[in-house]
């Protein structure tokens, strides 16, 4: 393993496209969704310690989570646990620990990886990251993971890339777009040239932190203020200063779709995103009507395509429901068309407009 590779997992998110399951207090990324005995960010620790040193693995999440992160990493660092003050977004937090590196290790070479995505054949998500690494080794780039699309899907943001390679399977980025209408996904998938972005990013963190100098001077000039209590008992003062100066913004945004230096490595790994409840019912197991069913107790008499979820031992019987989202929790149960999916998040608005935050 090369000591001067290192991995960031953003385990900060709500997930509130998977509620009533996921809640703000204890969101997706530490719950098993898919019931294979291991939450989300369990699978992500693993998946990366196989090929990154352990020392070398941060967990970036909120203050709220350091304790749940504790307690499913038992074998992490509390150090290696950067708990942000308040949620900003993904830039912010790639400035914190790309500074954080950069004074403990200035050839540092750093994965930024999203908790609760699914990956199925870790062998090629291990050689594509290894393609990365040695690329940006080599090169002043920054490198995103792009998925080879299998349909139009409009909640992924898709990257284009040039049609000539650079170097092997390597590409450079033309541009970014987020969550495209049906007929311009269409379009996209027909060209050939086209992606869906994982949000999976790797850079050299000395570039990375020069990007912010250039694109974000305001977020620069905070942290660079505060570089010399990184990695010292000062760090979390600093970082409270620190976060409340920050724009609330992606890193897509910050840095990425401003720079001309962005590679995509074009990728088949088994992914998905995993961000909605029909994400799930695709990676679940289904009857032969073509529900899955996640939960012990429950009888299905002429119920099709559906997804369920409810306590596992909780005596549900479904009848009649066609392509529909049964999501059952103690205090919750949400019952709606799985083609409203998206609409989800609009659903959680209501409840707090109606309810507070009792339910969330």
């Amino acid at each position: 393993m090369n000591k001067h590779q290192y991995v960031a997992i953003m385990a900060g998110g709500i997930g509130s496209r998977f509620w009533p399951k996921s809640r703000v207090a204890y969101p997706k990324q530490f719950l098993d969704i898919l019931g294979t005995g291991k939450t989300l960010i369990q699978w992500t620790y693993e998946r990366f310690a196989a090929f990154i040193p352990e020392e070398n693995i941060y967990v970036v999440t909120s203050q709220e989570y350091t304790d749940i992160v504790l307690e499913q990493l038992p074998t992490i660092k509390p150090g290696n646990i950067l708990s942000e003050p308040s949620r900003k977004n993904t830039a912010p937090c790639v400035a914190w620990i790309s500074y954080k590196l950069l004074q403990k290790d200035p050839e540092a070479a750093l994965i930024i990886a999203p908790s609760d995505h699914l990956i199925t054949d870790n062998e090629a998500f291990r050689n594509i990251c290894r393609k990365a690494l040695e690329f940006v080794s080599d090169i002043k780039a920054f490198v995103t993971l792009g998925i080879t699309p299998t349909q139009p899907n409009t909640g992924y943001g898709y990257i284009q890339h040039e049609p000539l390679s650079v170097a092997d399977n390597i590409y450079k980025v033309k541009t970014f777009t987020e969550k495209p209408n049906l007929e311009l996904a269409k379009t996209f998938i027909a060209s050939g040239d086209f992606l869906w972005n994982a949000g999976i990013f790797v850079w050299k963190v000395k570039n990375i932190v020069k990007a912010f100098e250039q694109f974000e001077p305001e977020m620069f000039e905070v942290f660079e203020g505060e570089k010399q209590h990184f990695n010292t008992g000062e760090e979390l003062p600093a970082i409270e200063r620190i976060y409340p100066l920050c724009t609330n913004i992606s890193i897509d945004y910050a840095i990425m779709e401003k720079s001309d230096n962005v590679y995509v490595i074009p990728s088949s790994f088994g992914w998905s995103d995993l961000g909605t409840w029909n994400s799930a019912y695709e990676n679940l197991e289904k009857d032969y009507l073509g529900n899955a069913v996640a939960g012990n107790n429950v009888i299905v008499i002429d119920a099709t395509n559906s997804m369920v979820s409810v306590p596992e031992n909780k005596l549900v019987v479904l009848q009649g429901l066609d392509d529909f989202i049964l999501v059952d929790t103690d205090d919750v149960l949400m019952i709606c068309k799985r083609e409203k999916e998206q609409d989800i998040k609009q659903y959680v608005a209501e409840v707090k407009r109606n309810k507070g935050d009792e339910y969330l």
